[in-house]
């Protein structure tokens, strides 16, 4: 793989919509954005990252794919757009290319639009059966910056952004496009939050990834967006891995095997040594079987040397836009944002399984610097495996 250049992202999570929000957030580890909450699960208690934003409709232009997903990505991209026009000033619309994972699209549509259905016995106006295809949120992108290039929505569950910001990367590298607009959306709903509960997936407190106390995931909603290049800039995307262990539906192979492969092939795609990633953003879900697999998977590879963190207690488990989101949060670790010069710290009860293998946990003002290199995990249902590695280095590029 050659490395893509990031000119720039945005993010908009239960930490805020500013980059400087979020990145003073992240650092000093605020939970509070996590709110409790009962609504999703019939009196029963959990913790959500909700975006707090409120996000207009879209235009009449736009009307078909008028859902919260796709209006968060406006407000997401909104943020670049101006930059997005500088860099595209002369590229062809048929080499601009739109790529994002997903897990929910507008399904919130559908679950709002059934009790008006029960009622009435006729669906809503404002409901049209394309909601919830995961290629809606590309297709909506993708007309809103009028670009004629390729299209494409992922949808491999938790895994799904950064597999979509791989095969970015691989437009770029094969010359099918100049300029790609990558990441994920996903958004809070009841068909994921119920059914990862039906799983006995869902903690009823806050999510405590590594911990002996560990429970569950708390979920949350987000939409993290990059504007990848040919050009290498300050950041860049190196290389990405992936793999699929297919060991279970919804549980992970418990040998790490193929996690392990999965951060192997990330690494010799970039053409580095596990001792030159400065700092690895774990997946880190706080289940019992995930955090079990990783800190496995991780142990052998790095020998439990390289600093890493979990940023889900801060965001909750955004599903399908977690990969892009946490390598929006890992860029801003690399980025000018963190004059402090800390890493992103692990916020757990501080309580490490002792059944785990050991990890190099992270903690809190710890003053490490500014990594150069880093790389994001992101495992999904299937086995389905992405891992990314980022640097902010010309000797990598």
């Amino acid at each position: 793989m050659k490395a893509v250049g990031i000119h720039d992202f945005s993010i908009i999570c239960s930490l805020g919509s500013q980059l400087t929000d979020i990145w003073n957030k992240t650092e000093s580890s605020d939970i509070l954005a996590m709110e409790e909450n009962s609504s999703y699960l019939n009196g029963e208690k959990t913790y959500i990252g909700r975006v707090k934003s409120k996000f207009p409709n879209l235009e009449e232009t736009f009307s078909s794919f008028d859902y919260r997903a796709n209006r968060l990505l406006k407000a997401t991209m909104q943020s670049i757009f101006n930059k997005y026009k500088q860099l595209v000033k002369s590229v062809p619309a048929h080499r601009i290319g739109v790529i994002l994972g997903t897990s929910t699209a507008g399904i919130d549509s559908l679950e709002k639009a059934i009790p008006y259905y029960d009622i009435h016995k006729k669906w809503p106006e404002s409901y049209e059966v394309h909601h919830q295809r995961m290629g809606g949120v590309s297709e909506f992108l993708a007309q809103y910056l009028n670009v004629t290039g390729p299209v494409m929505s992922v949808s491999t569950a938790c895994s799904s952004s950064a597999k979509a910001m791989i095969s970015a990367q691989r437009w770029i590298n094969t010359d099918i496009c100049d300029v790609v607009i990558t990441g994920g959306v996903d958004v809070l709903c009841e068909l994921t939050i119920k059914g990862f509960n039906s799983l006995g997936a869902i903690s009823n407190d806050r999510c405590q990834p590594f911990s002996q106390n560990r429970k569950g995931i708390n979920i949350g909603e987000a939409a993290a967006l990059f504007i990848f290049k040919k050009d290498t800039d300050q950041l860049n995307m190196l290389a990405g891995g992936e793999s699929s262990d297919a060991y279970h539906i919804s549980a992970p192979d418990p040998t790490g095997k193929g996690a392990y492969n999965c951060m192997q092939l990330a690494l010799n795609n970039a053409r580095l040594d596990a001792s030159e990633i400065d700092y690895l953003n774990l997946h880190g879900t706080a289940t019992l079987q995930n955090d079990a697999m990783e800190s496995l998977a991780v142990n052998q590879l790095f020998d439990h040397s390289v600093y890493c963190s979990s940023t889900k207690p801060l965001t909750g488990h955004t599903l399908g836009a977690a990969g892009a989101l946490e390598i929006g949060l890992s860029a801003l670790s690399m980025s000018d944002f963190n004059v402090n010069g800390n890493y992103i710290p692990h916020m757990y009860d501080g309580k490490y399984d002792s059944q785990l293998a050991p990890l190099n946990l992270i903690k809190e003002n710890n003053q490490l610097g500014v990594p150069e290199t880093i790389m994001s995990n992101s495992f999904a249902f299937g086995g389905s495996n992405a891992s990314i590695v980022l640097s902010k280095s010309n000797k990598y590029v």
